[in-house]
């Protein structure tokens, strides 16, 4: 049997990096983690080619060798995701389909010949005993929950890893919390599923045997669901792994904001080698937070909350939503003080979207004032609902905010407060890596001489050499990440 995986291709959006990968010379972020853990989950006498792509073209010819094309796709590569399902039914291949897009809205793909829907570890296995019988059903599904310490290691073989920023692990699945917009307990539940150490350590030693010496992206989304696990076992672990090979990555990761309750996780997570962590505050609004079940962020200091995060050594990248029905006028304009003030310079803000079949998109079915499908993509100016508030007064706000904080004025003073408040362990400082070198040459020309920032460029160059220079590597990264931001802003706005 021979089965090409084939992930769909990204739309430009702030997480996407796009213009900021080109200073590095790379395809992508990370590659699919789901996808490749699928391709270990298949039959190993099974000839398998893997196609990314957002990193390689898929051709005809890739399409006319398979017997299957498995995909995976998240809700906002459905574009993508059609011309896929075009092509093969073009040429004849028959589809296997999975992932989140599918799980919440199978129903809208025609053209798919079986879905393998909810977790592959318990799906999959139906599928493909069927195939093998000759019995195949067009849709599997399941309500029950994977168990995880069974998953194999991903299948890093089909990866050309230099294409890529970040390499994934995944150590849990699910959130104890459950907010109106999010599918993640849909899709995982709320009572976190963990690994034990023994296989978080296999996939880091995996990883390491592959030659990969750069960051690892713990796509949990999640990761301290489960606080006393974490500190008594896995980062205990990680932190003895790192010492033993001398420190070859560094983690990002995926909280929520009581982490900030908790020093000693933070301080066990930076020893560990975290350095990132993304975190949703959503809206300083409390009757917002209250609306959308967002209770681990009410009744706390959320600009202090942040602050004391960076102060132990973890950059905070936040994410952000205007378009509740309890934010009044005055949200953009909060919006923006909170997030200056804050020092998260990766600010995603978005549009409140309607995702299928969560609390939220069931509220507002009931309430009539659903629109259309969710494109996944809360940046690109469009929403699926009626909002509360004005839609004209909604779609220039959001823009207001996306104009003020991406502006390299306020971006540039973002990056300031950050380094002012951001206290990393010694030996965990962010380095120029020799292959980095190009970038920062690219940086200096792109932005330093021909960019819109060079004023706001050089001023922090030699602001952060001469007060932070241990941070100065850190300070050139942002710089790359800014000029990212702004070019999607402003493509948003032409189009």
């Amino acid at each position: 049997m021979k089965i090409l995986l084939v992930y769909p291709k990204n739309p430009d959006t702030f997480w996407s990096f796009k213009y900021a990968l080109k200073f590095i010379f790379k395809k992508a972020s990370n590659p699919p983690l789901g996808l490749l853990t699928v391709a270990a989950m298949l039959p190993e006498e099974w000839e398998k080619k893997f196609v990314d792509m957002n990193v390689n073209i898929l051709s005809d010819k890739d399409l006319k060798w398979a017997d299957f094309v498995f995909v995976s796709a998240m809700i906002v590569q459905k574009e993508s995701i059609t011309e896929i399902i075009t092509r093969c039914k073009k040429i004849g291949v028959k589809i296997v389909a999975g992932g989140p897009l599918f799980t919440t809205g199978y129903e809208d793909f025609k053209g798919v010949d079986h879905f393998v829907l909810n977790e592959a570890e318990v799906t999959l296995p139906l599928f493909l005993e069927d195939l093998k019988n000759g019995c195949a059903n067009h849709v599997y599904t399941s309500n029950q929950w994977a168990d995880i310490k069974k998953t194999p290691l991903p299948l890093w073989k089909l990866v050309n890893m230099k294409q890529y920023v970040t390499m994934n692990i995944q150590y849990s699945r699910g959130c104890p919390f459950n907010c109106e917009f999010c599918d993640i307990t849909l899709l995982y539940g709320r009572i976190p599923r963990t690994k034990d150490k023994d296989q978080v350590i296999k996939e880091l030693e995996n990883l390491y045997l592959q030659g990969w010496r750069n960051a690892v992206f713990f796509v949990d989304d999640n990761f301290i669901g489960n606080k006393r696990k974490l500190k008594e076992d896995i980062l205990p672990a990680i932190i003895e792994w790192m010492k033993e090979k001398k420190h070859p990555f560094s983690f990002i990761t995926q909280a929520s904001i009581e982490l900030s309750d908790d020093e000693e996780l933070m301080q066990l997570m930076v020893r560990a080698g975290f350095d990132t962590v993304f975190i949703g505050i959503e809206t300083p609004n409390e009757k917002s937070l209250a609306e959308c079940s967002k209770v681990q962020n009410k009744n706390r200091d959320l600009i202090d909350c942040v602050k004391k995060v960076q102060g132990f050594g973890l950059q905070v990248q936040g994410g952000f939503i205007v378009g509740f029905d309890n934010d009044p006028l005055s949200i953009f304009e909060t919006q923006i003080k909170f997030i200056q003030k804050s020092g998260i310079v990766t600010a995603m803000v978005g549009l409140l979207h309607a995702l299928p079949s969560t609390k939220l998109y069931c509220r507002l079915d009931k309430e009539k004032r659903l629109l259309k499908g969710a494109s996944g993509n809360n940046t690109d100016f469009s929403i699926n609902f009626i909002p509360k508030m004005n839609y004209e007064v909604l779609i220039e706000g959001y823009r207001k905010i996306l104009n003020t904080v991406y502006s390299p004025k306020h971006y540039y003073e973002r990056v300031k407060t950050f380094i002012k408040g951001y206290k990393p362990l010694q030996k965990k400082i962010h380095r120029f890596r020799f292959r980095y070198l190009g970038a920062f040459f690219k940086s200096i020309l792109f932005l330093g001489i021909i960019g819109k920032e060079r004023y706001h460029y050089w001023k922090l160059f030699f602001w952060t050499i001469f007060k932070y220079p241990r941070l100065f590597p850190q300070a050139i990264t942002f710089a790359v990440y800014g000029f990212h931001f702004r070019k999607i802003f402003e493509k948003y706005l032409q189009g």
